[in-house]
């Protein structure tokens, strides 16, 4: 993958972060093709840079703070892996102005409700609390541009009645769902919300 054909303030959060020599196969291929735009899954075993890939993509795709109702969210398993992928927001989008949020299960509802509603490009939270947010509308959908669903195959449960609900928020969205491994809870929603998803693996 050519990092120069990704927006500058990226390329030098990358290049800063000793990115470029060590793209990893799942890294070479799903970034361009999140950049594309189109549906994709990210197959790939743990610690092959996956969320990275992710990270890189949103990043490129939202370009840089725009209005107040979020762009993207990002599904984590946990609050921890949440933290994890707002800190490489950190390191690989430090010259952007995007602005990310996490939400987790058992903080404070109405104050991540506030924070929201107050103006960011990316919500990044838990399966559980994203659907407590969103039953109490508070997760605005009409400038919503990407759903990302990380580690879906490491969920207890993954609710499918909530994405089925964001997808039908958001019919517009580009949806990236990584995993370590294809499981029949990810062919039914692929079925269910995805168009012509590209499968990538690694």
């Amino acid at each position: 993958m050519n990092v120069k054909k990704l927006i500058p303030e990226l390329v030098h959060g990358i290049e800063e972060a000793g990115f470029t020599k060590s793209l990893s196969g799942i890294q070479k291929t799903g970034i361009p093709f999140i950049k594309s735009g189109g549906d994709v899954f990210l197959i790939a075993p743990e610690g092959s840079g996956k969320s990275t890939s992710i990270v890189i993509g949103v990043i490129q795709q939202l370009k840089a703070a725009f209005e107040d109702a979020p762009r993207a969210i990002i599904i984590t398993s946990t609050k921890e892996k949440a933290y994890q992928v707002e800190a490489q927001f950190e390191v690989l989008g430090r010259y952007t102005d995007l602005r990310t949020f996490v939400v987790f299960d058992k903080g404070i509802l109405q104050y991540q409700k506030d924070v929201i509603f107050e103006g960011l490009d990316v919500i990044i939270g838990t399966p559980k609390r994203i659907n407590e947010l969103i039953k109490a509308n508070g997760i605005p959908f009409a400038k919503m541009k990407m759903i990302v669903i990380d580690e879906a195959d490491s969920f207890k449960v993954i609710d499918c009645a909530t994405l089925y609900g964001i997808a039908d928020s958001a019919p517009k969205s580009q949806f990236i769902i990584a995993g370590n491994g294809w499981n029949k809870n990810l062919g039914n929603i692929s079925d269910r919300i995805m168009k012509n998803p590209h499968v990538i693996k690694s």
